[in-house]
């Protein structure tokens, strides 16, 4: 699945970003998915929870890819 996510000010944390798009289900979800080395940013891996995501960015999950705008 493929999405376009607008976010309001300068950044979205990831955890809040997995949360807020459905991928997680709790915080605590959130963090796991990000353990478990299945979140790439930009076509790299990303193991930061609370890594800044900014307007540009693309995250990949498994088979859903989020733009942020």
């Amino acid at each position: 699945m493929t999405e376009e996510f607008k976010i309001k000010g300068e950044y979205i944390e990831l955890i809040q970003l997995l949360k807020a798009t459905g991928i997680a289900q709790t915080g605590g979800h959130a963090k796991m998915i990000v353990e478990d080395e299945v979140v790439f940013r930009n076509g790299e891996l990303e193991t930061r929870k609370r890594a800044k995501l900014v307007v540009g960015d693309v995250i990949e999950i498994e088979d859903n890819r989020i733009t942020l705008v």
